[in-house]
């Protein structure tokens, strides 16, 4: 959003610019009760705020649409988290992949699940995201898609992955 810009260009010329996050959630747990999660949703590009979200954060969960352009943004995807966990965040993992905007009927789309499954193995959670029309539309309304509707195929699939999600995040604590 242009928020998200101001900021960007906000920090860009501060010297710790890379950490502002990472301080800024360590000065907020500091001040009130521990938090469980905090989630990051970042722009689909790799920029400062993207930086900044990889320093702070545990762990990356991927999401990858279902085409054929995402496999190189993937792969470079990799090569950053690889580079943040040299220099800035060695403690840094992929938690997992989310193959998102799937469509069945379409062959490309089963070549790519076909593809990062065959690459990265169990890293890539089982429940897919379709593509679906209530999801794209719930935006535009100013409603996250199961408030939007709950019912429809795409909230469902994100309802489902939110389980396997918590499941395997106790699977690791249990490890």
């Amino acid at each position: 959003t242009l928020d998200l810009l101001g900021i960007e260009m906000e920090i860009a010329s501060a010297p710790d610019r890379v950490l502002k996050l990472r301080n800024a959630l360590r000065a907020a747990a500091e001040r009130s009760a521990p938090f469980g999660y905090v989630l990051i949703d970042c722009p689909p590009s790799l920029n400062l705020l993207t930086l900044n979200s990889m320093a702070a954060a545990d762990s990356v969960l991927v999401p990858l649409q279902c085409e054929f352009f995402a496999l190189e943004g993937l792969s470079q995807l990799l090569e950053t988290v690889e580079q943040v966990r040299g220099s800035i965040n060695p403690d840094l993992t992929i938690q997992g992949i989310v193959l998102t905007m799937y469509d069945g009927r379409n062959n490309l789309a089963n070549q790519v699940v076909q593809d990062v499954r065959t690459h990265m193995g169990d890293k890539v959670y089982e429940t897919i995201i379709p593509r679906n029309v209530r999801v794209s539309e719930a935006p535009s309304y100013g409603k996250p898609a199961i408030l939007y509707d709950l019912k429809c195929s795409g909230s469902q699939a994100y309802l489902q992955l939110a389980s396997e999600v918590i499941r395997r995040e106790r699977k690791l604590r249990a490890a």
